[in-house]
């Protein structure tokens, strides 16, 4: 009896080593599984685009007086610039600012002035002077929201080419009745609550987007999305420090439609701090 009692003390023993064996690989092999789990979540994007609807301005027009088209006597230095807005007010707040929950300008409703597709320069008056170099310029002007979306409704923006100085050799002149696309928003430092809700922006000549034609391709941090509504969007869940975004905009084959243009990038920067 005394054998038969170790002999099952023994198998006992052994079972219970297997079993503890067993369930602490079972375990380990649930931990790595969370784990992976985990990294995955985590290598999924946060950043999603959410359209932006905003108040209409279908009768408001933007006439630029000067430069004019194909101006070329004009100094280098200040040169003036002129509109003619109707049906618009500019230097007053857009009427849902307030619940916007964007970054906003604080002196109201503006127009927004793009030269070659560089960052724009928004401006609450409709005269004023910018200092430029010699060269050729492609002139963009729209009318803005005070939270800088721009108005695209028929008349609300005006394209034109003048030169500053003498005519510049090798330089590409655009063809401005051909499909293009320029870079608005976003721009700069958005800081506090600024940086939760970022405003994309971009205005479009002479094309429309749809499923089966053109469309838009914005890559934002690495991550893409196709656009093929032409709309504001709002950037929500990215990280903060430097965001960078690239514009293309493409044919219905997916291929890069030629431009002086396109593609654009731009870096901006989302800081966690309050909003000034």
């Amino acid at each position: 009896m005394k054998k038969a009692t170790i002999r099952f003390s023994i198998l006992f023993a052994m079972t219970a080593i297997f079993a503890c064996s067993t369930g602490n690989k079972e375990e380990k092999a649930e931990t790595e599984d969370k784990s992976m789990e985990e990294k995955t979540e985590e290598s999924v994007s946060s950043i999603s685009l959410t359209p932006v609807e905003s108040p209409e301005f279908d009768d408001s027009m933007l006439e630029m007086l000067s430069p004019m088209e194909n101006e070329t006597n004009l100094e280098p230095g200040a040169v003036k610039f002129s509109y003619n807005v109707k049906n618009y007010e500019l230097a007053t707040q857009t009427i849902d600012a307030d619940v916007k929950n964007c970054a906003n300008s604080p002196k109201g409703q503006h127009i927004h002035l793009i030269l070659n597709n560089q960052p724009y320069s928004a401006h609450y008056e409709s005269e004023f002077t910018k200092n430029l170099e010699e060269g050729h310029y492609v002139a963009l002007s729209f009318l803005s929201r005070s939270y800088h979306e721009s108005v695209k409704s028929y008349g609300a923006a005006n394209i034109r080419q003048f030169t500053v100085g003498k005519e510049p050799s090798g330089q590409e002149i655009a063809d401005l009745s051909d499909p293009h696309m320029f870079y608005s928003r976003p721009k700069g430092t958005y800081t506090g609550k600024d940086a939760q809700k970022v405003l994309l922006d971009f205005y479009l000549l002479n094309t429309e987007l749809s499923e089966e034609g053109n469309k838009v391709r914005a890559t934002i941090n690495g991550e893409e999305f196709m656009l093929d509504k032409w709309q504001p969007y709002f950037i929500e869940g990215a990280e903060m420090g430097e965001m960078s975004i690239k514009l293309e905009l493409l044919d219905a084959k997916g291929e890069l439609i030629p431009s002086p243009f396109n593609p654009v990038e731009r870096t901006v920067t989302l800081e966690a701090g309050d909003a000034s």
